[in-house]
């Protein structure tokens, strides 16, 4: 548990009547002494006592008290619990700018290793599904859980023209909903299911990118579309947003990283954005993604389990107090 909220956090000014009632329980208290003095045949049946067990029904009390006054409050937890997402799309480019070697071995092949760590860090239950994109986009691996199968996978992809960071979203929805009718006319298009953005717990996209989209479908508008069925889409640039020259095997390139655009799409679908300079780089980041989707936080109102543990310690007192009245024998 990393940290308490209120949702009627107002309710805790109420925490002020309890001075106000330890000085009346007190004041009973001081009364009740006085009064078996004056009179010893008023004195408790139960025979001596210390004076913790005397007091201990008002201070037991007093804490429930508390305890009823905070959960009047709502509090909320937010707690780690393991991931609910039965399937990832790992989204990678494969534009031209994917061979420059300023990323040993080059850009690409640091993706792929890096992927192939993020495979193995997710338990068997998550399936997983590979999309490859340069001028147009394809789904290379369905999918699925047989980690051979992603490797293989991964280790197909090729660098080809164009960057159609766009239809990599477009392909990655219809992917995880077949049978949708999600096709690149379904960008910009109204109507269909409108969700929460960020609501959809059983799929997300993993896109990775090193430059700007030169093909396909407006890719923000690509990102509405996974905005709107609750899919979240973490983005990771790889490269700088200042663009350079690269160089590799007699050609030249100059590539610069849209990470206005990467950081657009990650917060219109509830999303991350990620930047990776190096291949250490990059695998720090996939290892970071693969933590928050093996677990991740979430807000759990714990005002039920306070009020029970007020309501146990209010029945404690009830019970000390009538043994010492003799009512319980």
């Amino acid at each position: 548990m990393k940290s308490v909220s209120f949702i009627w956090p107002q309710m805790l000014w109420l925490l002020l009547l309890v001075p106000a009632t330890a000085a009346l329980l007190w004041r009973i208290g001081r009364r009740s002494r006085i009064a078996q003095a004056a009179w010893p045949g008023l004195k408790s049946v139960g025979g001596p006592e210390s004076a913790l067990l005397r007091h201990l029904p008002r201070w037991l009390l007093l804490a429930a008290l508390c305890l009823w006054l905070i959960a009047a409050a709502r509090p909320v937890a937010v707690v780690t619990l393991p991931s609910v997402h039965e399937t990832v799309i790992l989204a990678i480019d494969s534009s031209g700018s994917m061979r420059a070697t300023d990323i040993g071995p080059n850009r690409l092949g640091a993706a792929q290793m890096a992927a192939k760590t993020f495979i193995e860090s997710h338990p068997r239950s998550t399936r997983i599904g590979i999309v490859s994109f340069a001028g147009t986009a394809a789904l290379v691996q369905p999918p699925t859980d047989r980690r051979d199968e992603l490797e293989q996978a991964i280790d197909r992809l090729q660098p080809q023209r164009g960057t159609a960071l766009g239809s990599a979203i477009v392909v990655s929805l219809a992917t995880i909903f077949p049978g949708s009718g999600i096709d690149l006319n379904s960008v910009g298009r109204s109507g269909g299911p409108t969700e929460a953005p960020g609501s959809f717990e059983s799929a997300l996209i993993v896109v990775l990118t090193d430059g700007q989209t030169t093909a396909g479908p407006d890719p923000i508008a690509a990102a509405r579309l996974a905005a709107q069925r609750g899919v979240r889409v973490y983005t990771v640039g790889l490269g700088t947003g200042r663009g350079e020259i690269l160089r590799a095997d007699g050609w030249s390139m100059r590539v610069g990283l849209d990470e206005s655009a990467l950081k657009q799409i990650a917060d219109l679908t509830r999303g991350e954005y990620f930047q990776a300079q190096s291949a250490a780089d990059l695998k720090r980041v996939y290892g970071s993604l693969s933590s928050r989707f093996i677990t991740e936080k979430q807000e759990i109102e714990i005002g039920a389990l306070i009020a029970a543990l007020a309501t146990l310690l209010t029945a404690i007192a009830a019970t000390i107090s009538m043994l010492r009245s003799g009512r319980i024998h």
